[in-house]
């Protein structure tokens, strides 16, 4: 008799699939409800912050299965935005982002290990410049629920330091750890 009830709950399982109970949710970039910024130490002096003004991503999120989940973000690198324009055109240029040649950063998830009530260590490939790396990005869930315009959102922010040598960025400052810092509202599709 056990053995028949794992074979039905094994079938049962198989047939409907982790991926169907989780939720795709859209970034929600259209109404400003979500930001990708960054800041690094300038030569020791203070600290440079800015931001990505054109992303877009997508998430899958399960509340009873967070680790089944995927996050897929693609950053428009000529967007990049450190409130100065000389800046900018440098952090475009070709000993940064290379924004004529590698107009799009990607993140994609790869696996999601939950580390609290709220907390997870999402890993994922991040590939700036045609190079991808893996990184660690801890996750903190804001909230989820119903909005006042009858959908249902789900909130999170997030960080990670990444290196900008690993991705053949720095050009004459070399290697710079850089700490990446989103705040992502998805709206249920």
């Amino acid at each position: 008799m056990i053995f028949k009830t794992l074979l039905t709950s094994a079938a049962l399982a198989l047939s409907i699939g982790t991926a169907s109970l989780a939720a795709s949710y859209n970034i929600d970039t259209d109404g400003a409800h979500a930001s990708i910024n960054f800041e690094a130490n300038h030569l020791g002096f203070s600290v440079l912050t800015g931001r990505f003004d054109t992303f877009s991503g997508t998430f899958e999120f399960d509340a009873e299965h967070p680790e089944a989940g995927s996050v897929m973000v693609e950053i428009t690198t000529d967007s990049v935005n450190s409130n100065h324009a000389k800046r900018d055109a440098h952090l475009r240029s070709g000993d940064f982002f290379d924004a004529s040649s590698h107009p799009k950063a990607t993140f994609k998830s790869t696996s999601i290990k939950v580390t609290g009530d709220k907390t997870a260590v999402i890993t994922g490939d991040l590939t700036i410049k045609g190079i991808t790396k893996s990184i660690d990005m801890d996750a903190t869930m804001i909230g989820s629920g119903d909005d006042p315009w009858g959908g249902h959102r789900a909130g999170f922010s997030g960080t990670a330091t990444i290196n900008l040598g690993d991705f053949d960025m720095g050009g004459m400052i070399g290697p710079l750890d850089v700490t990446l810092n989103l705040h992502i509202e998805g709206i249920r599709q």
